[in-house]
């Protein structure tokens, strides 16, 4: 099942949630704010990820500008009870299944979510009307 980490006010996570309705894709969303990741998944999402905190937290958002803090200086189990108290400091949306994890809606990137008939399906579409 595909799991769709989001906040209410968050553009992009309403982007992947009208793209997976618009494609019939079963996805359970989750509201951070009013249910934050607990630790063990932060863990889960921090292992299907490329470069682990770096790719997870935005060091943009006014949370983290305010909290002054250096993640390079900070252990692990630091990090997550920061995370779980300020979860706004995650970067939105999170979407992942068993395998897979996007960070940000990426229309390209988030087809990965298709199954994979469809992917086949509409890449022969494509060549088709490429003429390939």
């Amino acid at each position: 099942m595909i799991t769709l980490f989001s906040s209410p006010s968050c553009t992009s996570c309403r982007k992947a949630r009208n793209w997976f309705d618009g494609h019939g894709i079963e996805y359970k969303e989750r509201n951070i704010m009013s249910s934050p990741i607990k630790k063990e998944e932060l863990r889960k999402i921090l292992s299907l990820s490329l470069e682990g905190t770096e790719d997870i937290i935005s060091t943009r958002s006014k949370v983290f500008q305010k909290l002054n803090v250096d993640l390079e200086e900070m252990s692990l189990s630091q990090l997550l009870e920061l995370v779980e108290k300020h979860p706004s400091l995650l970067r939105r949306p999170l979407i992942m299944d068993t395998k897979r994890l996007q960070i940000g809606f990426n229309e390209d990137e988030i087809r990965a979510f298709l199954p994979r008939d469809v992917r086949k399906m509409e890449l022969r579409h494509a060549q088709m009307m490429a003429g390939i």
